[in-house]
């Protein structure tokens, strides 16, 4: 993979102070259900914030109050200090919140590369959006910023040589980074990535993860990941926070979550040793 694109926005001059995204007290209650008890979480600028926990912790739940497609019973969500609750998916889009989703949602007969093109022009050509979709014709025609832009995101996900096929029949993996570059040509402030390493192999983590790690380095994108790999987790993510039940158990830096009790008890003990061994073996020389 090449150098990862850029993201448009200069970010805001509150985020050294102020998270990107943040949840405060959010509680969804489903009948007699609580999916989500006064949970805080906050995701600063420039970070890598990682949510984990086992099936049905609520970590589905609380990504979909953040991204807007579900109502809090209590608290609150906002963005750069700005509260958003109330506000809809498209309007949080518009300050700067994308997501992916476990299961790509993708246009079956568009290729890889209109579909990072039809994202593009969601953030700066709208007017082009339905007759791109109604005639096709629309994406023959492109600016030179534009073919430029989708040329970087399609060589930084490494799609180059399937840049022109429909999505319809590629692998999981595949399709997994179509959405992300597709969420990347949005240019976002905050990404939430739901289970970006799933569907892919070794070497297409690694490079996934290279390449989203730039993208915070060098442009100010703040990230939100839940994901099953323990291993991608704590390797790459500056803050943890974990979710079981509903509630958060534990939230701090990787070493500490590697440690912290409750989290052992609770569900990752098993995964979190293994990771603590292998790293020791390796410090020692010895085979991970």
């Amino acid at each position: 993979m090449s150098t990862a694109p850029h993201a448009a926005q200069t970010p805001s001059p509150r985020t050294k102070t102020t998270p990107m995204l943040e949840a405060r007290g959010v509680t969804v209650r489903f009948g007699g259900l609580i999916a989500l008890n006064d949970v805080d979480l906050q995701v600063p600028g420039q970070s890598i914030v990682g949510l984990v926990g086992p099936n049905g912790a609520g970590k589905s739940t609380l990504f979909a109050v953040l991204s807007g497609l579900l109502g809090t019973t209590a608290g609150s969500v906002l963005m750069d200090g700005h509260d958003i609750t109330r506000t809809t998916p498209q309007k949080r889009a518009g300050r700067g919140l994308a997501r992916t989703f476990q299961h790509p949602e993708l246009f079956s007969s568009l290729t890889v590369r209109e579909h990072v093109v039809l994202a593009y022009r969601m953030r700066h050509a709208r007017g082009r959006i339905w007759s791109d979709l109604l005639t096709g014709r629309g994406f023959l025609r492109q600016p030179a910023a534009e073919g430029a832009r989708v040329d970087e995101l399609i060589e930084a996900l490494g799609l180059q040589s399937i840049q022109h096929r429909p999505v319809a029949g590629l692998p999981l993996g595949s399709s997994r980074l179509v959405e992300v570059a597709r969420a990347l040509a949005v240019d976002p402030r905050v990404l939430l990535l739901d289970e970006p390493s799933s569907g892919l192999d070794v070497r297409e983590t690694e490079e996934l993860v290279a390449t989203l790690q730039q993208v915070v380095s060098d442009h100010g994108v703040s990230l939100l990941l839940v994901e099953h790999d323990v291993d991608l987790v704590l390797g790459m993510c500056d803050v943890v926070h974990v979710l079981d039940f509903g509630v958060k158990i534990a939230a701090g830096t990787p070493t500490e979550i590697r440690s912290d009790p409750a989290v052992r008890a609770a569900y990752l003990g098993q995964e979190i040793e293994a990771t603590h061994v292998k790293e020791a073996a390796t410090a020692q020389g010895e085979p991970a």
